[in-house]
């Protein structure tokens, strides 16, 4: 009798006791089934992330930050996720920039006239009402503007720099009004950063230094920037005329869009994913950044489908204004600061075929991390990058959480990023949907394993 009741005692300790967590060898074969399902579930939808992304861009089209576009697409995915049975769906109120790019133009003076393709950048003041009508001045560098400070004064500097990578040609348009200024320009201009053009003009956001004059700031396409080098080099003075009505006016308010798959067991720890869901005022932001809204909530979708519950909650979120100020971001870190956060995931970068993730964290974290990516080898996923985040997870990030960059074929994303031509056809639903297969993976895994990433 004694043995009897010592025996079952153990047992009930045993099965009372937490289990064990596992170590990194062991998940890929504690979850390669599971993995196999979602990829293959996710797969057999020949178009339906594909077909949420056209809709969303379809029917609101571009959704810069402050525009009734932007809060009727946020409206529309909270109504959306609750028909879709989404936990928990609410919107966090954001207080966000609202710049208003107003009528524009850009023409070519001399040597001949000829109407230019141009956007002014997000943030820019306005030219006076009449425009502004100055020589052209061609630099292919900060370094060449400062050597030739003094050719600067009255001109308009345009800043003419072959593709070599993002941040590279990005900086001529972030901080090109504040060094043209310095050196007494009455306006700038910025070739598009892209390594590939048809004429298209690219958009985004500028700065300004307090302690420097505001100039306008526009960006004119690659052909056209170096058409005026051209002419300059033969000897040719180049006029334009610039005009711009641009505003800022006073913050409005948005939101930060979200819904759960709740966990069964852990369900105030949280991984976080998803992508921004406004844009900027041209196209319709399909690429940049609709698709990374939906794929992650696709993935969710998927995961309810299957019915497939995590240890922890997933949380899908739509960031507000990502494109200009990037006020979503740390709106939802201070808003959900006392939430354990296991793992934040972000895809902004385009949703074209997934290589795998990029991953910031502690290498325990790392080693786990790499562990489920493994499971992605069947899709040619599975790589983990040395680095990864995004915009709208950096702020949750500082506070320690690992954070996770989708990442992709991007070989064509710059050349439609921030344009006109960012619409729903230069995305192919069969990648789309292996993006929401990698997306599902590694959120549902890292949220049902049973212990938390280490920091």
């Amino acid at each position: 009798m004694h043995r009897t009741v010592l025996s079952n005692a153990l047992a009930l300790a045993v099965l009372a006791a937490p289990l064990a967590a596992q170590s990194p060898q062991e998940i890929p074969a504690r979850y390669r089934e599971v993995a196999n399902r979602i990829i293959a579930a996710a797969q057999a939808d020949s178009a339906g992330a594909w077909n949420r992304i056209a809709e969303l861009s379809d029917r609101f089209g571009h959704r810069l930050s402050g525009s009734a576009a932007l809060e009727q697409a946020i409206d529309w995915t909270a109504a959306t996720m609750r028909a879709d049975g989404l936990d928990n769906v609410r919107k966090d109120k954001v207080m966000v920039p609202h710049w208003v790019r107003g009528a524009e133009s850009l023409e070519l003076v001399a040597p001949r006239r000829q109407q230019l393709p141009m956007l002014g950048l997000g943030g820019s003041i306005a030219t006076p009402p009449e425009g502004i009508t100055a020589e052209v001045m061609v630099v292919a560098s900060f370094e060449e503007l400062t050597q030739r400070a003094s050719d600067a004064k009255g001109r308009i500097v345009l800043y003419d720099a072959e593709w070599r990578d993002y941040g590279y040609n990005g900086a001529f348009r972030r901080q090109g009004a504040i060094a043209a200024a310095k050196a007494g320009a009455v306006a700038s201009l910025a070739r598009s950063a892209g390594p590939y053009s048809m004429r298209t003009p690219h958009t985004g956001n500028m700065s300004y230094d307090p302690a420097v004059p505001k100039i306008p700031h526009a960006s004119v396409t690659a052909e056209d920037a170096m058409m005026m080098r051209r002419m300059i080099g033969r000897g040719e003075t180049v006029r334009v005329t610039l005009t711009m009505n641009a505003q800022m006016l006073p913050d409005a308010e948005s939101a930060n869009v979200m819904g759960e798959l709740r966990g069964r067991e852990k369900p105030n720890e949280i991984v976080v994913m998803g992508g921004h869901i406004d844009s900027w005022d041209v196209g319709q932001g399909a690429m940049d950044d609709a698709g990374g809204v939906v794929v992650a909530w696709e993935a969710v979708r998927l995961l309810k489908k299957l019915g497939l519950t995590p240890r922890r909650t997933i949380r899908v979120v739509g960031w507000t204004n990502e494109e200009n100020g990037g006020r979503g971001g740390s709106a939802y870190r201070d808003m959900h600061l006392q939430e354990p956060h296991q793992l934040a995931i972000e895809s902004d970068g385009g949703v074209f075929s997934p290589l795998g993730f990029g991953f910031t964290g502690s290498p325990a974290a790392r080693a786990i991390v790499e562990a489920i990516g493994s499971l992605l080898a069947p899709i040619k996923a599975s790589t983990i990058g040395p680095s990864g985040g995004g915009a709208d997870i950096a702020a949750i990030m500082s506070t320690g959480v690992p954070g996770m960059g989708l990442t992709v074929d991007g070989a064509r994303y710059f050349w439609f990023h921030h344009t006109d031509a960012d619409t729903p056809d230069k995305l192919d639903p069969a990648e789309v949907q292996r993006c929401v297969a990698v997306m599902a993976v590694m959120a549902y895994i890292a949220a049902d394993i049973e212990q938390s990433l280490p920091r």
